[in-house]
């Protein structure tokens, strides 16, 4: 069954764990955020690169590693699975929705579904809470799919999912510009932290410590030889 390119009427959102035969949409979503985000001189991800490192062998239990999940959207109902993180029914009667990117994105699970967007998150740890978090590396929906309660639904499932499992916190970072999404993101009862920034190492500047932790113990033990 070929994916529509318009949706009216009902049609069923399901938030599911991804697996290997998602990889060549989750890159195009990939491409699409850092499109949206200005940032596609960033953008290093090849499929190759995203199959090994999200889908591994073997494969590490759902939120205890790299998590990739998928949105699909049906236009008929969806049963839940063992691989259902959330869902949501849209009805789109009195504003039916076209999609001209459908024919591309077809779901991998068929039945006419289309995957719309994703979600990469994995575990990390406060030692202020002395306990496990869950850090949202991307959420992302396609444009078609916008304003439709997708994102808000997303969100809170994997939410829902942390505190479930213990978790004591969930974290993802925002452009300082994008303030839509920084309201969204507080009207769910985020606390968005201003004072905070972002240091990080790569390429060349993470490439240059190769080594350092050998070199900190041959210079540890010449030292104690002296």
């Amino acid at each position: 069954m070929a994916a529509p390119t318009s949706f009216s009427g009902e049609v069923w959102a399901e938030l599911r764990l991804a697996d290997a035969r998602d990889v060549p949409h989750i890159y195009s979503l990939i491409h699409q955020m850092a499109e949206f985000e200005l940032l596609t001189d960033l953008f290093a991800a090849t499929h190759d690169l995203l199959h090994s490192t999200l889908f591994p062998t073997p494969q590490p239990a759902p939120f205890a590693s790299f998590t990739a999940l998928v949105l699909d959207l049906s236009p008929s109902p969806v049963s839940a699975s063992a691989d259902t993180i959330g869902s949501l029914r849209l009805d789109l009667s009195a504003s039916p929705l076209a999609d001209p990117e459908a024919a591309a994105f077809p779901s991998p699970r068929g039945a006419g579904r289309v995957t719309a967007g994703f979600v990469i998150c994995f575990p990390n740890y406060s030692s202020f809470l002395a306990k496990p978090g869950l850090y949202v590396e991307d959420i992302f929906v396609r444009a078609p799919w916008r304003h439709r309660g997708l994102g808000r639904m997303m969100l809170s499932a994997v939410a829902g999912r942390a505190a479930e499992i213990g978790m004591g916190r969930v974290e993802w970072c925002v452009l300082d510009w994008n303030q839509n999404a920084i309201d969204f993101y507080e009207g769910m009862g985020a606390e968005v932290f201003t004072k905070w920034r972002i240091c990080r190492l790569t390429g060349p500047a993470l490439d240059k410590y190769k080594g350092a932790g050998s070199a900190s113990q041959e210079e540890h033990h010449a030292g104690k030889a002296e």
